[in-house]
């Protein structure tokens, strides 16, 4: 018998909210409060996240994302800045106990990124994973020099015709795995790179083309426009897929809502944002 998984499609909402439910989301899960979910989401404004351990103020030009008006939060998962635009989010909770997920974060991260995969394949595209083979790519992996997500294919990351078309990143808490991240419609590499700080203006240049080189959206694969909709159906069909589950929509109580919105004072606040 298939197992159910429940499906929260939030659309756009803005960067507090959404940090905020996915950690909600972590917390029922590790207490027994509700199954493996998986949740479906956009921003408004367009938001900046960075990562756990990222030093905001010497990556991040502050003044230029208040001045462009996009939203800045940190994120509880590692990895680099992501900018959250024309995209479809994902987030994956899931116990670390469930009899169908590895133990090591990277089979884990692989059986979760099958729902990507999966969605890839039903848009048309030949998607694969890429998998570091040599010593050297592998280095690059412990040493990321950019703080920009996308510019380089991790473990298990998914390519089309070898470029990263969507970003990831996997937090383990209170028995729980969540798994989130993006997967890009469209992307405007000037303004993404803007955002940054460099030690001068050629590594941005030599930065910026060895992105556009790795980095890609649906819609510059595609000889037509993919929606957000279309988007939405193919990747919920890949995760039942791959995952073997039937999804079943839910809608968050007032309770829970609540919750969520007294979770998102921390990700409004200075402390959490410039704690690095």
């Amino acid at each position: 018998m298939t197992e159910k998984w429940l499906f929260i499609n939030t659309k756009k909402q803005n960067p507090y909210f959404n940090m905020a439910l996915d950690e909600a989301l972590l917390n029922w899960v590790s207490e027994g409060k509700m199954q493996p979910v998986i949740r479906f989401y956009g921003w408004n404004p367009r938001t900046l996240s960075i990562g756990y351990f990222q030093k905001l103020k010497k990556e991040i030009d502050i003044e230029k994302v208040k001045a462009n008006g996009i939203g800045l939060v940190r994120r509880t998962t590692g990895g680099r800045g992501v900018l959250h635009d024309k995209e479809l989010t994902y987030s994956v909770v899931v116990p670390e106990s469930h009899p169908d997920m590895p133990q090591t974060v990277t089979e884990a991260y692989r059986v979760i990124s099958g729902g990507l995969l999966e969605g890839f394949r039903a848009l048309g595209f030949d998607a694969e994973f890429a998998i570091p083979r040599t010593e050297e790519q592998r280095a690059k992996l412990k040493d990321p020099r950019s703080s920009v997500c996308f510019d380089a294919p991790s473990w298990y990351e998914l390519v089309v015709e070898g470029r990263k078309v969507a970003g990831s990143a996997q937090t383990r808490q209170k028995g729980v795995i969540l798994q989130h991240g993006s997967i890009l419609q469209d992307i405007d590499v000037d303004e993404l790179f803007d955002l940054f700080i460099y030690q001068n203006p050629r590594m941005r240049e030599k930065m910026q083309h060895a992105f556009s080189d790795k980095a890609v959206a649906i819609n510059d694969l595609s000889d037509r426009h993919v929606t957000i909709e279309e988007m939405e159906e193919a990747f919920y069909k890949g995760f039942e897929k791959a995952l073997n589950i039937e999804l079943v929509p839910y809608d968050l109580t007032n309770e829970q809502l609540e919750e969520v919105y007294s979770i998102a004072d921390k990700y409004m606040s200075d402390e959490w944002t410039y704690r690095r």
